[in-house]
């Protein structure tokens, strides 16, 4: 005797998705802002990035060029941690964090001795700059979580910068590219526009 059996797709076991986690408003007893409290001045409007297409080039003066995809920068060491960012507007957030170390990447192209400038560019248009040794020698985060929820859009996505102890004109949103560069008088967007190119919270941001 045969015996047919007739298997219901629906119980067929299907991958697992993952679901955007929900944002929180205190992180180890410290209040957050909220992801609404920032107020939209990017160059062009809110960016939508098309992740499955999405890659971060890093190039430049380096010994391997790469070119990550979403999930690969992702992969590297992640870390989270509370940082406020200070708009030259006025206004103020302070936000949980999570990413991975732009000095991480950096290590794995390896950059030559000679470059001196790590150089960051947005979908958009925008860029800025810092010196390589600020990258080194402090953990700054690619980050692509804020108060434990992914990033939006208007925010960022896939990756913001967080650029501690700089002014929020610093914090490029929507990175896609790096550049190991030996241009230390390179002039990002509102740098070239009479800003600082430091840009230290300490000092005026007008040059």
């Amino acid at each position: 005797m045969i015996l047919a059996i007739v298997v219901n797709p629906d119980f067929v076991s299907q991958p697992t998705i993952s679901l955007d986690s929900v944002e929180i408003d205190e992180y180890q007893g410290e209040k957050l802002s909220s992801i609404n409290d920032f107020r939209e001045n990017s160059i062009k409007g809110k960016q939508n990035v098309d992740i499955n297409t999405y890659h971060l080039e890093v190039s430049g003066l380096v010994v391997k060029p790469k070119n990550y995809t979403y999930d690969q920068v992702k992969n590297f060491t992640n870390y989270q941690k509370v940082v406020k960012l200070d708009c030259v507007e006025g206004w103020s957030v302070n936000i949980l964090w999570e990413g991975v170390l732009v000095k991480d990447i950096l290590n794995d192209v390896q950059p030559l001795p000679q470059a001196n400038t790590i150089i960051f560019y947005a979908t958009d248009g925008y860029s800025t700059s810092f010196p390589r040794e600020y990258v080194q020698k402090n953990q700054i985060l690619m980050a692509y979580k804020m108060n434990n929820a992914t990033i939006p859009p208007e925010r960022g996505f896939p990756f913001q910068l967080v650029a501690e102890s700089k002014w929020g004109y610093k914090w490029i949103k929507w990175i896609n590219k790096i550049e190991i560069s030996d241009n230390a008088s390179y002039q990002g967007y509102w740098e070239s526009r009479g800003y600082s190119n430091p840009g230290n919270l300490n000092e005026k941001f007008l040059k």
